[in-house]
């Protein structure tokens, strides 16, 4: 099995945190938040990480190699006008690689904070696409939020525990069966089916909103649920965070 941590933003909303570094390398508890990443994937027992970075990539790419000795590294030249689907597949060749070995690959946000027990329930998962969410999301939203609905998004699941809708705006709580969390697998076996599926996607469409190198993951995401329904989700509650402002590094977990 192997990793991918998605690294090349900018991270606006933690200036001037950011102005000398990336925004995965804003320390959390005294930590980049890369760090914790990389400790939980590495502690799980997985050593074949890749870091697709962006914005200040040399700063990135020395820290990672001076302090955990990993060498896949990719860039986004384009981070500043793409998104988070458009880095992952500057890392095609990476994930072309895990097929040809038949590795497993888990995708990771670079802005969370997790712990190897999480990480070690993903790989338990047999699934062809698995996804974590947090079922205790709330409690966590209503420290970050005054209000948890003005940013949760739906996550709907089935009685089989395949997701069926996630990453739309949230109009009420019963559209919140978990939140997710920015950490999913992708079994060997169904990665030349995502890379396809990625690849004969209309270029000019617009999705949620947005154009086709600006799509969410979640957009992506929700495009495979519908086309192959085996999106099944991997339950946690807790014990992670997710830093999008200054805020949230006040945050206990």
């Amino acid at each position: 099995m192997r990793a991918i941590i998605l690294a090349a933003g900018f991270g606006s909303r933690l200036m001037p945190l950011t102005q000398n570094n990336p925004k995965c390398m804003v320390k959390y508890k005294n930590q980049e938040l890369i760090s914790y990443e990389i400790q939980a994937l590495k502690g799980a027992g997985i050593d074949e990480i890749a870091i697709v970075g962006g914005y200040l990539f040399d700063i990135l790419k020395n820290f990672i190699q001076e302090r955990f000795g990993l060498n896949h590294f990719y860039i986004n030249e384009n981070y500043s006008s793409t998104n988070m689907l458009y880095t992952l597949f500057c890392a095609r060749e990476f994930l072309q690689t895990c097929i040809k070995d038949k590795q497993d690959l888990i995708v990771s946000y670079a802005d969370i904070v997790y712990f190897k027990d999480t990480i070690e329930l993903l790989k338990k998962a047999k699934d062809p696409l698995a996804i974590v969410i947090d079922e205790d999301w709330k409690k966590l939203w209503q420290r970050r939020f005054e209000n948890p609905l003005e940013d949760a998004e739906t996550l709907k699941i089935d009685k089989n525990n395949f997701i069926i809708e996630l990453g739309k705006k949230a109009q009420n709580y019963d559209q919140i069966q978990g939140q997710y969390i920015g950490l999913f697998k992708i079994s060997s076996d169904f990665l030349s089916s995502f890379i396809d599926f990625y690849d004969h996607l209309d270029r000019n469409a617009l999705y949620d909103g947005k154009d086709f190198n600006n799509m969410y993951m979640t957009s992506f995401l929700q495009a495979l649920i519908d086309h192959f329904h085996n999106a099944k989700v991997v339950r946690i509650q807790g014990n992670w965070c997710e830093i999008d402002f200054k805020s949230d590094l006040e945050i206990q977990i």
